[in-house]
């Protein structure tokens, strides 16, 4: 019984982790971003393969700005004085959500842009 506990109390800290990102702005702006592409595929009537990769797309974006909230937040744990190291990690992880954000972009673009002009 103790380990169907702790399984469910995990959940309730990344559920807390969730909540906790959701007051950072990037990630607010990730989410208004989510909700628009959701509402243009409903409204363009994509297939469920588009439905896919626009989901796994959002996915990667979402995760990877929480991942780079925890690496800020770690950072700014250990130091609170300019190291050359702790810009670069901060910098790295921005940059993975910047690459995921614009390949999700491309992804959108390729999806949309055939079927906006169909009309």
């Amino acid at each position: 019984m103790n380990v169907i506990k702790k399984f469910f109390k995990s959940f309730m800290y990344a559920f807390a982790g969730i909540r906790a990102v959701c007051s950072e702005r990037n990630f607010r702006f990730h989410l208004f971003a989510m909700v628009v592409v959701i509402i243009a595929g409903f409204l363009t009537g994509i297939s469920a393969n588009e439905w896919t990769i626009l989901l796994l797309a959002i996915a990667a974006v979402l995760s990877l700005e929480m991942t780079n909230s925890a690496i800020e937040r770690v950072v700014d744990l250990v130091t609170d004085e300019f190291h050359p190291l702790a810009k670069r990690a901060k910098d790295l992880a921005a940059g993975a959500v910047l690459i995921a954000a614009i390949f999700s972009v491309i992804i959108g673009l390729i999806i949309f842009l055939p079927k906006w002009f169909e009309f």
